[in-house]
């Protein structure tokens, strides 16, 4: 009785993240880092966004669209380090998404922001591309699933 009860709780629990209502997925962080450079990416839904920081970066809020925020840093106080940096995703289908970034500063910091629409739920592979001069590029790769 104990096990048949254990197992149908854990069913449920599994099809709750199923459910077209579920909330979305919580932000995810990627770093990678070489010699002096530090590369972080984060992925979100924008709908996990507050209304004040989309409306003040002009960031669209929504369950289907997705925001991708690369920060790339120098040294161990991590200061700012210039960068051409160049994204993609590509989902379940194969489909290959270019993510455009752009510059966008915020507290003497720059970060490369982009953002895609995407259809629920999916899960998306991220490629990021890290060029500075002089040196080698740096590739981060990752996937995310978002609900």
């Amino acid at each position: 009785m104990f096990r048949t009860a254990l197992l149908a709780f854990s069913a449920a629990a599994l099809l709750a993240g199923c459910a077209p209502d579920a909330p979305p997925a919580a932000p995810h962080e990627e770093v990678l880092q070489r010699g002096d450079t530090t590369v972080r990416a984060t992925v979100m839904q924008t709908s996990t966004l507050s209304e004040a920081i989309a409306a003040r970066y002009g960031i669209e809020r929504g369950d289907d669209r997705v925001l991708l925020v690369v920060g790339v840093r120098q040294g161990p106080a991590e200061d700012p380090a210039d960068a051409t940096v160049t994204a993609t995703a590509t989902d379940l289908r194969g489909r290959r998404h270019a993510i455009p970034l752009h510059a966008l500063e915020a507290g003497g910091l720059v970060d490369h922001v982009g953002s895609l629409r995407v259809e629920l739920p999916a899960t998306l592979s991220f490629e990021i591309e890290v060029r500075r001069e002089g040196r080698q590029p740096l590739e981060l790769a990752f996937n995310h699933d978002f609900r």
